[in-house]
């Protein structure tokens, strides 16, 4: 996929498109330094990073303004996010490397996003509107991570791949999910848990 192909089918207008293409760029050139996203994937920026990420937009509830992207690594989804228009965006990754990079990007990008370089357990901050991960740890863990971080209204957006019905599954045994299931717009087996609530206990049949 090309920067113009995904402009096209994300109907993103062109100033989007110039924090993008600055964010691209960054990031080819610090992936030399540092393991940012797998390296087979970096030739499918477009389709397998930005692509994925940018889908999210559109499950976004009107009005929502606090967003935190939990385990941001190279800044998927949360950057992406951040230069759609999410209005206020806190990244959290704890590896320092990976926190300097989402910084210098975000700068690069023109952002006002904040970067905690800490672990989620000791993140504090206000509660969010939105909360998303993508590819950090099994929706079991989410959500325990999710819990403290959350207010009444909080939507989760977790993309997830083929295992989403299994990791459903397992964490439906100690939480109480009121969920619905997206399809991926970049792989027919992938799909988005977005969740409107949950609580501990165990799922009814």
């Amino acid at each position: 996929m090309t920067p113009e192909q995904f402009q096209r089918q994300m109907g993103a207008a062109e100033a989007v498109m110039e924090r993008l293409r600055i964010y691209a760029d960054l990031l080819a050139k610090w992936q030399a330094k540092i393991n940012l996203v797998g390296p087979k994937t970096l030739p499918e920026l477009w389709q397998r990073h930005m692509l994925d990420s940018a889908q999210l937009w559109s499950l976004a509830p009107t009005g929502a303004r606090c967003w935190i992207d939990l385990g941001s690594g190279a800044g998927f989804p949360g950057l992406v996010l951040a230069a759609f228009g999410a209005p206020d965006m806190t990244l959290v990754e704890s590896d320092s490397r990976k926190a300097t990079f989402l910084r210098e990007a975000a700068r690069a990008m023109g952002l006002a996003v904040q970067v905690q370089s800490v672990r989620i357990e000791k993140l504090v901050v206000p509660p969010a509107d939105i909360i998303t991960a993508r590819a950090l740890a099994p929706l079991t863990q989410l959500l325990e991570y999710a819990s403290c971080l959350r207010k009444e209204g909080t939507v989760c957006l977790f993309p997830k791949g083929q295992d989403v019905e299994k990791e459903l599954t397992e964490a439906t045994k100690s939480w109480k999910i009121d969920y619905r299931l997206v399809p991926s717009i970049t792989d027919a087996a992938a799909r988005i848990i977005q969740i409107e609530a949950f609580q501990h206990g165990k799922q009814s049949p």
